[in-house]
């Protein structure tokens, strides 16, 4: 005679769907998502009525425009000088001028702006990425190994961004993704520190506490409960990242260790320009320096913006 199978409430056929007890977790995502969307619609619009953050993001998109759409439209050879043609003042031909070698500087003007805002968005990225994954898996596991993960950052602190730029320099070629690695390895410091001290707040939360006691592995919480619930401080960082990495490509091309001849980037148009200032050459420095205070702040207005609208607190003023 075959035992009889247990027939109990708390028996679950083979292929039966989950329990509500094993849905809980699922219904609880599904039950928040609505609410996360408002919170990102209200954050969207509060952003849009910013003054600020909507100038700051015209100016911007003015940029970005202007140095990879403006060769499509403005022709000039980047390639090859003209000797003949040196330091002209602006005029027919040359609404900027030329420079020192012969280039026409409007045109050097739209490649040095391409190549800074390559590098200052691409060396961000590489530092979020980082920075968020090692200050969320930090924050998450505490104790001992937090620690230690914490003084490693102290160290690439202590160590002089210049310093390894200069070796760096000696023996590898500089291009964007070089120059890109370099900056965003020594900025995902901070965010990682941001992001770190966000995590230690979070993981008090019960719906942590829910998905590690329903046996969710540090990862899966880190990746699908801690980074989510940790992105405003990410976005907000972001745009402040992408502004302190065209500030850093501009001095190191101020420094001559920016991008090779003919490359150029808005830092090296400033570091061939400085001999020129005190002899009226005044559309060699000016354009090139407006063009990069414009941009870092309109970064920072931007970040200035989200931090308000993601910010509840600063949001109901």
């Amino acid at each position: 005679m075959t035992q009889r199978q247990n027939s109990g409430p708390l028996a679950a056929a083979p292929g039966a769907a989950p329990s509500a007890r094993e849905r809980a977790p699922e219904a609880l995502a599904d039950r928040d998502q609505p609410h996360a969307r408002r919170g990102w619609l209200l954050a969207l619009r509060t952003f849009t009525e910013s003054k600020l953050g909507t100038v700051g993001v015209a100016i911007l998109l003015f940029f970005v425009l202007f140095s990879f759409a403006g060769p499509l439209v403005y022709h000039s050879d980047q390639t090859q000088g003209n000797l003949l043609g040196t330091d002209l003042p602006p005029g027919a031909g040359h609404p900027l001028g030329t420079d020192a070698s012969g280039y026409d500087e409007l045109g050097r003007l739209m490649l040095g702006g391409q190549a800074s805002l390559e590098i200052g968005l691409f060396a961000a990225l590489i530092a979020i990425c980082i920075g968020v994954l090692y200050g969320a898996i930090a924050g998450m596991t505490g104790g001992i190994l937090d620690g230690l993960m914490m003084r490693f950052v102290d160290i690439l602190l202590s160590i002089p961004f210049l310093l390894v730029v200069l070796l760096l320099a000696t023996k590898y070629r500089a291009n964007i993704l070089s120059l890109s690695l370099i900056i965003g390895f020594f900025s995902w410091l901070v965010p990682a520190r941001l992001v770190r001290g966000e995590v230690l707040t979070l993981r008090a939360r019960d719906f942590v506490h829910a998905s590690r006691m329903l046996g969710a592995s540090d990862l899966h919480t880190v990746v699908r409960h801690l980074i989510p619930n940790a992105i405003s401080v990410v976005v907000v960082n972001l745009t402040f990242q992408v502004a302190d990495a065209i500030i850093a490509i501009a001095f190191l091309g101020f420094l001559g260790l920016g991008l090779p001849f003919p490359h150029t980037d808005w830092g090296d148009m400033l570091a061939n320009a400085e001999t020129y200032l005190t002899d009226g050459y005044w559309w060699l420095v000016y354009p090139v320096g407006i063009s990069l205070i414009l941009v870092v702040m309109a970064c920072n207005f931007i970040g200035d913006a989200w931090r308000d609208a993601l910010d509840v607190r600063l949001r109901e003023r």
